[in-house]
């Protein structure tokens, strides 16, 4: 099951229509095949854990600007969250 966070959600409605489209596609995947088939099948997201403040969450490409940002619950829990274009300025 996945759920989003409320601040998930308005970013979802906020984000373009192909990058909805893109995420309603890996919603789908993950319900149907799992989480552990998805990131050996479809190594086009780029499923990966974050480090340092967001450790113990896990990020996606939906496409080169955009990612999601999760967090697995528990065993058959992911919450979604963060859908934000990615910030490839350097600080």
């Amino acid at each position: 099951m996945i759920r989003f966070t409320k601040r998930a959600e308005k970013q979802f409605k906020k984000a373009p229509v192909h990058i909805q489209e893109r995420i309603a596609f890996w919603i789908e995947k993950m319900e149907r095949v799992g989480r552990l088939f998805m990131r050996l099948q479809y190594k086009s997201f780029h499923d990966e854990p974050l480090q340092g403040e967001r450790k113990g969450q896990r990020s996606i490409r939906l496409n080169k600007q955009w990612r999601l940002i999760y967090e697995e619950q528990t065993h058959e829990i992911i919450e979604v969250q963060e859908i934000t274009p990615h910030d490839y300025r350097t600080r």
